[in-house]
């Protein structure tokens, strides 16, 4: 597969990947609206405050993995280290800007 490609493909990923709100979904799960509850974030220290320790854990490990992910499979791939900085700006963006989240 061709480089830029492959560069190209995991940034696309990273990002959908990384959009996806973990903390907002978990909550969800446990029938709370996070963004109603305590700061109104859906980060891990909110859901820490609203669900506990555990829901808390699970959505920072969630939130560290699914940026972490595609950069590693970079450099499975032998991605250079301007490249797998591309991938790791799209996970950025993915987490900062979810299109999950719009609307």
């Amino acid at each position: 597969m061709e480089k830029t490609f492959l560069v190209f493909l995991l940034s696309i990923l990273a990002f959908f990947f990384s959009s996806i709100p973990f903390g907002y979904v978990i909550a969800k799960l446990k029938g709370i609206d996070i963004r109603k509850y305590g700061s109104g974030n859906i980060g891990a220290t909110n859901v820490t405050r609203v669900l506990g320790k555990k829901y808390g854990a699970l959505v920072l490990f969630l939130d560290a993995i699914k940026g972490a992910i595609f950069v590693i499979l970079g450099k499975f791939f032998s991605l250079n280290l301007f490249e797998l900085t591309i991938i790791a700006l799209f996970a950025i963006l993915g987490h900062m800007f979810s299109p999950f989240l719009k609307g």
